[in-house]
């Protein structure tokens, strides 16, 4: 596909992590690009980028046709992130805001193509070892984020199928890179106050994402026009152990390395005891220990990019050596290190 001045790439979710990206690369590639922003979002960065924007919020119908004016590509990055939270928020967003911003998008006449972002998250909580897209997703045992993107993609499914609009779905597993508020912080700060700890030996794999690679996937996925309705998991080529993916970060900031080991049987408990004391007291910061963290720790993570790398030509370019070393200079320059 060659773009040209006559398309027009929405983003949502372009103040966050990936939405930032997408939106660097489009800038780069000399794309027109507008972004969905709400009011409260610092849109210097994407200014600075030469990017349009309409505020607006995900259900907002007089925003979101707004917003979809002659747009030609989406990509839809916004959704409520963490492990912890309100269900009900976590729907509100993720599944009520997408099937907004779908029955919008069905009456936009110039879409050729939308991309949404869900998880490897939607897939069952138990150990993988090479999973592709034809392991059925579940909603037993999971957070209200992940539970939120398997109904979202039930959501995108019904549009694809009834509407007839052009959707495709990519699920990248932990994602990581410059600009992340979210995961690295948190894991950054619990290495430096010597709280970290390995679930299990440490050995099990981590399903790593460079941010840089998903938005690789994220433009081959945008300049086709087939494999509408269907599902892609995205990954790095080259998965680390969370042992190698916690001592590198804590080698490159002099930080102290994990020395407990919980099993993983006592970290489901000492979880299930945290979610209880915290909902009873109404805490809204994440306790100290979620399933949600014990999923993402204790459990090997390994899910086939086959079908991502035969289907759309996906090829993973940076490895995870230079893409932590590059994230971890980010977060040196920021002071955050």
């Amino acid at each position: 596909m060659q773009w040209t001045d006559k398309h027009l790439l929405l983003i949502t979710g372009a103040t966050g992590l990936v939405g930032s990206h997408v939106a660097e690369e489009a800038a780069k590639r000399g794309i027109r690009v507008r972004a969905l922003v709400r009011q409260s979002s610092k849109i210097k960065f994407l200014q600075k980028l030469g990017v349009e924007w309409v505020s607006g919020g995900m259900t907002e119908p007089f925003s979101l046709k707004a917003a979809l004016n002659e747009v030609t590509h989406v990509v839809h990055c916004a959704a409520m992130v963490g492990d912890w939270g309100d269900p009900r928020r976590y729907h509100e967003v993720n599944v009520t805001g997408l099937e907004s911003f779908l029955e919008a998008a069905r009456e936009c006449d110039t879409l050729q193509r939308f991309v949404h972002i869900s998880s490897l998250g939607v897939y069952p909580v138990r150990d993988h070892h090479g999973t592709d897209e034809s392991s059925p997703t579940s909603t037993e045992g999971i957070d209200g984020y992940t539970k939120s993107k398997v109904e979202a993609e039930g959501i995108m499914t019904h549009y694809v199928d009834r509407e007839n609009v052009p959707c495709v779905a990519l699920r990248p597993g932990f994602i990581y890179g410059p600009r992340d508020k979210t995961v690295l912080p948190r894991i950054i700060t619990r290495l430096r106050d010597g709280k970290a700890s390995y679930i299990g030996d440490g050995e099990t794999k981590l399903n790593n994402t460079y941010v840089k690679n998903l938005v690789d996937a994220i433009f081959l996925a945008l300049e086709r026009n087939d494999h509408i309705g269907e599902f892609f998991n995205i990954r790095d080529e080259t998965l680390v152990t969370k042992k190698e993916f916690f001592e590198t970060i804590a080698r490159f900031g002099g930080l102290p390395l994990p020395k407990r080991e919980i099993p993983l049987g006592a970290a489901k408990a000492i979880a299930t005891g945290w979610e209880f004391l915290w909902r009873a007291i109404n805490m809204d910061s994440p306790p100290p220990l979620s399933q949600a963290t014990v999923k993402f720790l204790g459990y090997n993570l390994d899910y086939s990019i086959h079908k991502a790398k035969k289907e759309l030509v996906y090829k993973p370019q940076v490895d995870f050596k230079d893409a932590i070393q590059t994230t971890l200079e980010w977060y040196r320059k920021k002071g955050r290190i």
